[in-house]
């Protein structure tokens, strides 16, 4: 059985404590919201902090799903990233507007661990390898990895970099959507684009500070645009994405005059593919387009061998789950 180490924790009330705390602690402390990632993490030895300071009661963080920023739903919504994944799921605003958002997060795991887990826990998961997941003994016979207490990335032996996977299923749908992110931290907070949330890199994979809170997602106004999720994973009970794709254009009349394809699962990072956004611009959504689509995304996909199925296969459902997810927006249009 594994067991947690010893720890000290901290229960904040303000987001103002929740910070010093965090300044006092220093490098050996972490923020946790549900704890469906850090506990795990934790009991494998991945992560090792002295102190842990909880989420949980600030009450800035915990608003519900659904609050209006400045005005009608049309101009934006504004989530606490501590409400609960089942809470979105669940919210009526988001599954009218945002029914990407609740489709995403009705995807992960299991609903009790949806009960638990939270918006802003899912959009900072860690990144996730076969070399890297797995108990510190185990790691301990293949002399770890340069994720944690080693020096080699065994995905790739030669690389200097560590290519963990970034397997967030709502990560590639805030950055499809161009959402925003509020960061606060002891210094004051700003405001980041999804998109620059992420980094290519599987130790680096967040552009946060160790100190800093991530406090709102903002969804952007509704203008005519439309998107979707579809998600491969081994299990369709339960599972992590081994690959996801983020589907979203923006119609004006009966053409595509914006498009954003992203893939998770499949880097260190949500993945946008500009080139196959391109496909689609001035089309609508023919045939010829959603394939020209689809094969612009089945180019620069890449995925390694860091977590489940064969490579090519998995590279190869990338052309079929891009193709999926437009001819899904495209059949919605004609309804």
């Amino acid at each position: 059985m594994l067991r947690l180490p010893c720890f000290t924790y901290l229960a904040p009330k303000s987001l103002r404590q929740a910070l010093q705390w965090k300044k006092d602690a220093g490098p050996e402390g972490m923020y946790v919201a549900g704890g469906t990632d850090l506990y795990p993490n934790m009991k494998r030895r991945h992560q090792e902090p002295k102190t842990v300071i909880s989420l949980a009661g600030v009450r800035a963080l915990g608003r519900p799903a659904g609050r209006r920023a400045g005005g009608p739903a049309g101009e934006g919504l504004v989530l606490g990233t501590g409400v609960t994944l089942t809470q979105i799921v669940e919210h009526r605003k988001i599954r009218k507007h945002y029914p990407v958002v609740a489709r995403a997060a009705e995807l992960i795991s299991t609903p009790l661990l949806r009960n638990m887990g939270t918006l802003g826990g899912n959009l900072c998961l860690d990144t996730r390898c076969t070399y890297y997941n797995q108990s510190h003994e185990w790691r301990k016979a293949i002399d770890f990895c340069m994720k944690k207490d080693g020096a080699i990335c065994w995905v790739a032996p030669s690389s200097p970099r560590c290519w963990a996977v970034q397997s967030s299923d709502l990560a590639p749908v805030m950055v499809a959507l161009n959402a925003a992110f509020l960061l606060v931290g002891p210094d004051g907070e700003h405001v980041v684009p999804a998109g620059a949330f992420y980094q290519n890199d599987g130790i680096a994979y967040l552009a946060k500070q160790p100190d800093e809170v991530l406090a709102e997602v903002r969804l952007p106004a509704l203008d005519g645009w439309d998107a979707t999720y579809h998600k491969l994973r081994r299990r369709g009970s339960f599972d992590f994405p081994v690959l996801g794709v983020a589907a979203w254009v923006r119609w004006d009349g009966g053409a595509v005059a914006d498009a954003r394809i992203v893939l998770g699962g499949v880097a260190s990072y949500p993945q946008a593919v500009p080139e196959a956004a391109a496909a689609v611009r001035g089309s609508r959504l023919e045939a010829d387009a959603i394939e020209a689509a689809a094969a612009a995304a089945f180019r620069p996909s890449k995925p390694m061998d860091n977590t489940d199925f064969p490579l090519a296969w998995r590279k190869e459902m990338t052309r079929v789950y891009v193709r999926r997810a437009l001819e899904e927006l495209a059949g919605r249009r004609e309804r």
